[in-house]
């Protein structure tokens, strides 16, 4: 899972989709159904020049993304910072962990096999106003990652972020949608939102080695629970 930069002002995302050291054929997760696509390649990545969340800039390659180092979380109610995901229908419990920027601008990623997924520390909290991004791995150089089943997530599955309050923060999956890297809908992603929403993200589609691995994100999108 990478933020790689782009145009000096963009930074994508290819969650879990950096080649896994000396990984075995079962990395590659089968193709998904074209209602529930799978896991996500490149993201739109916060920087110093990005406008704000549904900030629409006509032509700006990367409308709606949060600016790194900028308060994303402006005029949310106070939130504590995730410690655990749980989604029952992928059977899928994992620690959190806040994930930032590498030095080259690239998206941090929770360690291989760690059965931890990363929320990104540079935009909402889960449970604040707007979207707030999670990513995790789909496999491993041991086989499968936490989002190793991501694809199957359908409308209406559930998803549950605790906070290190105690606080349970509850969303409903809406629709996945599976991307090439290059070509993501940045504004579906980014785009301010009045009520807290989920992005939960991994690699999809072929594995070519020597080619930056998955070619694909899938993107779960999620809004919280009425």
């Amino acid at each position: 899972m990478r933020f790689l930069p782009a145009l000096a002002a963009v930074i994508v995302l290819a969650a879990g989709c950096a080649a896994p050291q000396s990984a075995t054929s079962s990395a590659a997760p089968p193709a998904a159904p074209t209602s529930a696509p799978t896991a996500p390649g490149a993201l739109p990545a916060p920087t110093s020049g990005a406008p704000t969340p549904g900030a629409s800039t006509p032509g700006a390659s990367t409308p709606g993304v949060p600016a790194a180092g900028s308060d994303a979380r402006r005029g949310s109610e106070s939130v504590a910072d995730p410690a655990r995901l749980d989604i029952p229908a992928i059977d899928v419990h994992a620690s959190m962990v806040g994930v930032g920027l590498e030095p080259d601008g690239a998206m941090e990623t929770p360690a291989y096999d760690s059965n931890q997924a990363g929320w990104y520390t540079k935009g909402p909290r889960p449970g604040e106003r707007g979207p707030a991004v999670v990513a995790a791995h789909v496999d491993s150089k041991n086989g499968k990652d936490v989002f190793w089943r991501l694809r199957e997530l359908a409308p209406g599955d559930e998803v549950s972020v605790l906070d290190k309050d105690g606080v349970e923060h509850r969303f409903v999956v809406q629709r996945s949608g599976r991307y090439p890297k290059d070509d993501l809908p940045y504004r579906q992603i980014w785009g301010a939102s009045d009520v807290p929403v989920l992005r939960l993200i991994t690699c999809a589609g072929s594995y070519v080695k020597g080619a930056g691995g998955y070619q694909d994100n899938l993107v779960v999108y999620a809004t919280a629970a009425t």
